[in-house]
């Protein structure tokens, strides 16, 4: 039992920890810091970012604009602040090790899903990573594809 508990804790203090052995290091963030303090989206943005992605994929709220109070983590902006760079200045994908979501998640031991639909890095270099949302005048909408399949299905 003691090479267990002795083997788990080289393996969870392995890769990453902090130079004191408490944590991972975490990479700097940019900008402002969270007005609720950086404990609590440590605890919660998981948290936050299913309740705005509820708000956004199940009730159709989809104005992603920084003006919008509806949605206050979408994964966007999260690299307005959390995006990291390489040695060239290049902002590294999910993929580097060094990717500021990685750093907490690979400590933990947590998949992330997030990157196999969203940008894991900001969409230009003022780090906006915005997403615009097709309206449903554009025939590239799921409105207006949702339509053409009702339209099809009354003929």
């Amino acid at each position: 039992m003691r090479l267990v508990l002795a083997f788990l804790a080289v393996i969870g203090f392995a890769g990453g920890a902090a130079a004191d052995g408490t944590g991972p290091v975490v990479p700097a963030a940019t900008g402002d810091p969270h007005p609720e303090g950086s404990d609590y989206w440590r605890i919660h943005h998981m948290d936050m970012l299913k309740h705005d992605r509820d708000l956004t994929m199940r009730d159709g709220v989809r104005d992603l604009s920084p003006d919008d109070l509806a949605i206050n983590a979408s994964i966007g902006e999260c690299f307005d602040c959390h995006a990291v760079k390489d040695e060239a200045g290049d902002y590294v994908t999910f993929a580097d090790d060094r990717h500021f979501c990685r750093v907490c998640h690979d400590y933990a031991a947590v998949t992330v899903d997030c990157f196999s639909c969203h940008r894991s890095t900001p969409s230009n270099e003022s780090a906006v990573a915005y997403r615009t949302m097709a309206g449903p005048e554009d025939p590239s909408s799921i409105e207006a594809y949702l339509s053409r399949v009702a339209q099809e299905m009354n003929e």
